[in-house]
């Protein structure tokens, strides 16, 4: 089915023709119409003409209004102040454009037949150690956009850049030649996630501390780190069952927070290995890259040190060892050479800011990142404590996040179970799987909620109130249509554009016809937080067309109790769609 336009594109476009037959000399000039408080909307445009045509502004405004006529969309149009336009609809079209929606299985947003290609980089947990609360936002995010892009119709490529490299290889790889019964489970074996990663964590505490105190096993497994980069079967064997190993905890965490993360995605740093020299080279040879004291550094006019020394981006060690730079380098050449990205996309910590405004520029310095051709760090803040601190245990310790989707999960399903006490709707499968659903959605909403570039307190009390931002809030208003829904069993939901709407039902109706605007404009900025307000808001006005709007009442004609059906059966699927790009379920009974 074609896009559906919104009441704001219909009403721009006879602005716009107006304009142009009452004012010919005003070329293609825009109405700059915005929603008001108002009217429905309000047009600013004919200010900024009559300063150009030299003309009275309100007189201007008022022939582009003797030129639009009498139609069945505009039902008014007031000339205030210095011209502007305040623009009321009529209930005929905020209806009709709804009916128009609502047989669209995508609601009216456009699906882009000619799209790009997107490469997000998103939810990089590191091999053989434990995932914890710093990795939720990456994970989060980029899985929200990922949803929200494809709806779209980009084609996006996921990327889990993994740490599965590096020294500390040598030392887990060395330990388990040397201690072979330390993994208590065979390869192959059934294990579950939380095995997996206490076998790692154990192996890996004891490595460390031989690495610590043993110089010549300190040795031995810096030469098992040449092995490893070399290519030798037996020690890229055990380094592979490590990646294993550290997959099925990963898998378990990602299934938790009830998110897909599939195996052809994961490209770690290894993955990139074979092209580091070839990147430092074509670096080098094109002059990007320079030595300096004996590393191959890039460097910027506007990066200095404390002591105002130039910092550069170091993409080959002194020793010949390579930093992450070089692998975020190989990795831009594979995404836009290989992969054909014209979008690279990287959820990634805002600490990191510099190094990717830095991996940025020697990257188009070297071509790889040409015209046309977009990287954007999408960096996001600190989860907090309650105190406003960061997010630690009362020992100090860094909150493993598996026990933080644990403890969430229990909360919620206290408040499920304390909800359905008197009615008695849900068994106890019900309420545990309920609990689940909330206590997920309540910490990705908590996070989706907020601008990414801000810190945000993490608050479990907060996060599954009924009242209030909440995804627990959300889900309700959607149990609650199902319910309703459920009780006008035999009365079907149907547009009736012939009647008046009453405030409530207008002012609901028009929020219904943003969400494709919305999701326009959170997929051109990469801002899932702007998603989660408008279902927020929709919500709210949710519970203010319950207040004055009975749906099913005696008092109302069979077509009222049908139009407002209508209405709330709209909302209801607009609110599962747009819950859903976030990575949120909406139960049908709560």
């Amino acid at each position: 089915m074609a896009s559906v336009p919104s009441l704001a594109s219909d009403v721009q476009q006879r602005l716009a023709n107006a304009l142009t037959a009452a004012l010919p000399d005003a070329g293609s000039a825009d109405p700059l119409l915005r929603r008001s408080d108002r009217a429905d909307f309000q047009a600013n445009g004919i200010l900024a003409l009559a300063k150009k045509l030299k003309g009275n502004p309100r007189e201007l405004a008022t022939r582009v209004v003797d030129a639009i006529g009498a139609n069945d969309v505009l039902k008014e149009i007031e000339v205030s102040g210095p011209g502007f336009l305040n623009i009321t609809l009529t209930d005929r079209a905020i209806i009709s454009t709804l009916a128009a929606r609502a047989a669209d299985d995508r609601l009216g947003v456009p699906f882009d037949e000619h799209p790009g290609t997107t490469v997000i980089d998103y939810a990089q947990p590191n091999v053989a150690k434990e995932m914890h609360v710093g990795h939720l936002r990456s994970a989060v995010i980029g899985a929200a956009m990922t949803e929200i892009l494809e709806f779209t119709g980009e084609k996006v490529i996921r990327r889990h850049h993994i740490g599965d490299w590096g020294t500390q290889f040598g030392m887990l790889i060395q330990y388990l030649i040397e201690h072979p019964h330390e993994l208590d489970h065979k390869d192959g074996d059934d294990v579950s996630g939380e095995e997996a990663m206490t076998s790692l964590n154990r192996l890996y505490k004891a490595s460390r501390t031989l690495f610590d105190s043993d110089k010549e096993f300190k040795a031995r497994a810096r030469d098992r780190v040449v092995a490893l980069q070399a290519g030798d079967p037996e020690t890229r064997a055990l380094w592979q069952r490590f990646v294993d190993e550290s997959k099925i905890y990963f898998y378990s965490v990602f299934d938790k927070l009830d998110m897909e993360i599939r195996d052809p995605d994961i490209v770690g740093e290894s993955g990139y290995n074979d092209m580091l020299d070839e990147t430092c080279r074509i670096l080098e040879e094109s002059g990007v890259a320079v030595r300096s004291e004996g590393a191959l550094c890039v460097f910027f006019d506007d990066v200095k040190g404390p002591d105002g020394q130039p910092t550069p981006l170091i993409v080959r060690k002194s020793n010949g060892g390579y930093g992450y730079a070089a692998t975020d380098l190989s990795a831009i050449r594979d995404r836009v050479l290989t992969l054909g990205a014209d979008t690279l996309i990287y959820v990634v910590d805002a600490r990191q800011s510099l190094h990717f405004k830095m991996v940025f520029e020697t990257a188009r310095r070297a071509g790889w990142l040409k015209d046309g051709v977009q990287a954007v760090q999408l960096a996001f803040g600190t989860v907090l404590g309650a105190d406003g601190k960061p997010f630690k245990t009362r020992e100090g310790e860094t909150v493993r996040l598996v026990d933080l989707l644990d403890e969430a999960v229990r909360h919620a399903t206290d408040v499920v179970r304390s909800k359905d006490e008197n009615r008695g709707e849900l068994s106890e499968a019900e309420i545990a799987e309920r609990g689940e659903q909330v206590g997920i959605g309540a910490i990705k909403y908590a996070d989706l909620s907020t601008s990414a570039t801000r810190d945000y307190r993490f608050d479990l009390e907060q996060m599954v109130s009924l009242n209030g931002d909440t995804s627990v809030y959300l889900q309700y208003a959607y149990a609650r249509i199902q319910s309703i829904k459920r009780r006008a069993a035999g009365t079907r939901p149907q547009a009736h554009p012939e009647l008046e709407l009453a405030p409530a039902e207008r002012a609901l109706g028009l929020h219904l016809d943003r969400f494709a605007e919305t999701i326009a404009e959170v997929a051109a900025a990469y801002e899932p937080h702007k998603l989660a307000a408008y279902l927020y808001q929709l919500a709210s006005h949710l519970t203010k067309f319950y207040d004055q709007c009975q749906v099913l009442s005696e008092e109302n004609a069979p077509e009222v109790v049908e139009n407002r059906l209508f209405l709330i059966d709209l909302t209801a699927r607009t609110l599962h769609q747009g819950m859903a790009l976030l990575g949120i379920r909406t139960p049908e009974r709560l």
